[in-house]
């Protein structure tokens, strides 16, 4: 960006920081460069010959245009902006915009950005994209908040991204978002959740789906239909605090989402194959 372009920036709303990977993180993970959050005005314009890195950008409102290889590509709000900027390349805007961005490097850059590129092109839309999002929006509040930099965790927050790149649903599939995306934030919520009265109506809504879709959805990515997987989150739970507390059953019953003690053993120990007292006896005879 030459200088005269910070003219186009709204500066109270917008700010970027610059990072310096380790020699070990060169040399093993994905690094960030810079990132930060811009706010656009009508106007900017960007044109580099050429800048060390690849560049994944979010238009959190707004639009932008991508010029790549003589084609003039608009990027819709809610899509991502994936440009290898080792090469020319050059974007504008013709209307207000706010993104969220990275420019970062690594060890498999390349294969992973020809890779993704080769599936879903420069400008990636997909039909949910809270969980990219969400990771990329991580790493910005990581500098923005002045928290601990730690090059493996950023490295496996870029990774996630290209991941999900690479297996979740474009929004032109007819699946839409009932997978992959979904699963991921529903069973972050469960984990989160698990103790309150969880119900398939509350969930399926949240998913944005009927209850039969997303049951048959859930099932297909974790493997569990959506009541089995919030009692074995609540078993689990209970496993843990019957081996490393001493507080009563009863308790652990409630703190864990069971509506009665007799519903709590009895799911127990059709699970366990013993009740939830000889399951501490033998923690504590370990």
């Amino acid at each position: 960006m030459v200088a005269e372009d910070w003219y186009f920036l709204e500066s109270d709303k917008s700010e970027y920081f610059i990072y310096t990977a380790s020699n070990a993180a060169k040399e093993t993970f994905f690094y960030p460069i810079q990132c930060g959050y811009f706010s656009y005005k009508k106007g900017y314009h960007l044109k580099r010959e050429k800048f060390d890195s690849y560049l994944l950008l979010y238009i959190v409102k707004g639009c932008m245009n991508l010029i790549l290889d003589g084609s003039d590509i608009p990027v819709k709000e809610g899509s991502f902006m994936f440009v290898d900027c080792y090469r020319l390349h050059e974007y504008y805007t013709t209307a207000p915009c706010e993104c969220i961005w990275l420019h970062y490097d690594g060890i498999a850059a390349r294969p992973y950005f020809n890779k993704v590129k080769e599936r879903l092109g420069n400008v990636i839309t997909l039909a949910n994209p809270f969980a990219a999002y969400t990771k990329l929006n991580t790493i910005y509040q990581t500098f923005s908040k002045k928290e601990v930099l730690q090059e493996a965790v950023f490295s496996k927050q870029i990774t996630d991204i290209l991941t999900l790149f690479l297996t979740a649903e474009a929004a032109s599939s007819p699946i839409n978002h009932t997978h992959t995306e979904m699963g991921e934030e529903i069973i972050s919520y469960i984990n989160e959740h698990f103790a309150e009265d969880l119900t398939i109506d509350m969930l399926a809504e949240k998913a944005g789906l009927s209850n039969f879709h997303f049951i048959r959805s859930f099932k297909k990515v974790t493997g569990y239909t959506p009541h089995e997987y919030i009692i074995n989150c609540r078993m689990q739970n209970a496993r843990f605090l019957l081996q490393s507390t001493s507080l009563p059953i009863k308790d652990i019953c409630y703190s864990t989402g069971f509506s009665s003690e007799s519903v709590f053993c009895s799911s127990f120990k059709r699970l366990t194959n013993m009740t939830p007292a000889q399951y501490r006896q033998i923690g504590e005879s370990e």
